[in-house]
């Protein structure tokens, strides 16, 4: 299985014809939302720049798509084998898994197999994407910790107007160069694809989505400050760019300028973890209320932190 990609140089009848419209009656796309997904994504250029998804093609222009990839056929365990994962809850309905980082959450182009999704395929299920079942949100390769996965597409559904309504509650922990000017704050900033570089995320983009995360500022350190975040919005790398515009990026992220700070503390990838996730049964009704520890790579570059700080006023709960 690979993702593939589809090529094609636009003629009269593409004329004056909406782009995400011209790729939904592409075979290799199938469909208007998935032609839309692959958009927004920044997986679609026309003559070598990323479009909104109503720009108006003319005759002539080089189109060129990366493909959203597709599971393998059931009984190819392969692709999901040895994808390391543990499971913080779970019954008939839900699966709450705790991520390690360096895992995928679902196929995407150059990451075809080794996924978390393909991982759980036979055990999760829902959604409208068969590359994907049961997945309701997502975290960052190098993001660690909890989600949610559906068993059903009845659950799946409820999951989904449950994030839309806000009633997940998605808890965080990141450790942060400098220190906030005030102990707790919301940043809100549309965010979306960078128009200069559509592999980055930021507020310099053309397709916005609005976007809205809370911190409080959980420990206090010497050049560096750890800090709970609660998300409103699920935005990709929502957390990671958000810190960063108001200069404080993540530790160990070079990609949203958090690189001084991982070096100095040994991190080999952001200091960003999914710690607690509460939503209500979607079925039951019942609170279901997980929380997941720092993986060692972490803990670590948090005790590295505090063996420079000269006072430590609050501890992480």
């Amino acid at each position: 299985m690979s993702a593939g990609a589809l090529e094609f140089l636009t003629t009269g009848d593409d004329d004056g014809r909406r782009l995400d419209q011209a790729l939904a009656v592409r075979a290799e796309v199938g469909s208007r939302a998935a032609a839309e997904r692959l958009i927004e994504q920044g997986h679609v250029l026309v003559d070598g720049r990323p479009q909104r998804k109503r720009h108006r093609l003319s005759a002539g222009e080089r189109v060129v798509v990366r493909l959203e990839p597709r599971l393998p056929a059931p009984g190819d365990v392969a692709a999901g084998e040895g994808v390391p994962y543990s499971v913080a809850f779970e019954d008939e309905h839900v699966i709450v898994v705790d991520k390690p980082a360096g895992v995928v959450v679902h196929p995407a182009p150059g990451h075809p197999t080794g996924t978390l999704a393909q991982a759980l395929a036979g055990r999760a299920a829902g959604g409208a994407e068969p590359w994907r079942p049961g997945i309701v949100h997502r975290l960052d390769r190098d993001t660690s910790g909890l989600l949610v996965v559906a068993k059903s597409d009845a659950v799946h559904r409820r999951l989904q107007d449950a994030l839309r309504e806000r009633t997940v509650a998605r808890e965080y922990l990141a450790l942060v160069e400098g220190r906030p000017p005030t102990a707790t704050g919301t940043v809100e900033a549309a965010i979306g694809r960078d128009r200069a570089d559509p592999t980055l995320v930021s507020l310099r983009t053309d397709r916005p989505r609005a976007a809205r995360t809370h911190f409080a500022v959980e420990e206090a350190l010497a050049g560096a400050s750890l800090l709970r975040v609660h998300l409103d919005t699920g935005r990709t790398h929502q957390v990671r760019v958000h810190l960063a515009s108001i200069g404080h990026p993540v530790c160990g992220d070079p990609r949203y300028g958090g690189s001084r700070c991982g070096t100095e503390l040994g991190l080999e990838r952001q200091f960003l973890h999914a710690a607690r996730l509460c939503f209500d049964h979607p079925v039951l009704g019942t609170a279901v209320d997980v929380s997941s520890r720092l993986p060692p790579d972490l803990a670590a570059a948090l005790e590295a932190a505090r063996a420079g700080t000269a006072s430590r006023p609050r501890s992480p709960s």
